[in-house]
């Protein structure tokens, strides 16, 4: 009795949390898509009030509106998700550190390490590694990633000569990827690797080193007014 009270506190819990969650995501979404809230009621009420005058038409009005209750909430599921998710890539846009926050939402298969590479003007580079190869995503100024970029691959070419290296700069010029197609450009690059020679690239990755890990970690807060040594690339 006890394991099973525990356990239906734990789903309580649980629930709550995803109803917060959403609750949050929906207010969010809101701030800049005032209309989200009647645009996905009007989804729902639509895709049942047609299914409902199938049934009547078809003569099973029971069956038909329960159908059209469940297709109604997934249409008004998948509606929210779409518009959640177009509002988040506009609050991020333009945003230093954007792009890692899309990489972080790539799925599974890819091992992502945020800010490889930077420079006094705070341009960066991360980096993603799946069954595609690996994906250097830049962002900031487009003349000056170029050259982070090439440091980067050059960089790489000792370690992992074997694996294809692709290359996104992250905008909205000529030969850039906007920030809410960046997933799905990655996404559609063709898988090349096999799994462990996707473990094998990131171990060597990995024991090659990055920005993050090779910097110096201050002890107490950052003095104000600190600055990027000079130089050029943190490394």
């Amino acid at each position: 009795m006890a394991r099973k009270a525990q356990t239906e506190g734990a789903d309580s819990a649980e629930n709550a949390g995803r109803l917060k969650q959403i609750a949050l995501t929906y207010k969010m979404t809101k701030r800049s898509d005032p209309k989200v809230g009647l645009v996905v009621a009007g989804v729902g009420i639509i895709t049942f009030g047609v299914l409902l005058a199938i049934g009547f038409l078809i003569g099973h009005p029971v069956y038909a509106g329960i159908l059209g209750f469940v297709l109604a909430f997934l249409a008004m599921a998948i509606i929210f998700g779409r518009r959640a998710e177009r509002a988040a890539f506009g609050q991020m846009e333009g945003q230093p550190g954007a792009a890692a926050a899309v990489l972080d939402r790539v799925g599974r298969g890819w091992t992502t390490t945020p800010a490889v590479a930077m420079n006094r003007s705070q341009d960066v580079v991360h980096r993603a590694v799946g069954k595609a190869g690996i994906v250097l995503v830049a962002e900031g100024n487009p003349n000056r990633v170029k050259s982070l970029l090439a440091a980067e691959k050059k960089r790489m070419a000792r370690i992992v000569v074997d694996v294809p290296v692709h290359d996104i700069i992250v905008g909205d010029g000529e030969g850039q990827v906007p920030l809410k197609k960046v997933r799905t450009t990655m996404l559609k690059l063709p898988r090349v690797l096999t799994g462990p020679q996707v473990t094998a690239a990131n171990d060597r990755l990995r024991a090659m080193g990055d920005l993050m890990s090779n910097m110096p970690q201050p002890q107490g807060p950052m003095p104000k007014g600190m600055r990027m040594p000079r130089g050029g690339k943190m490394r």
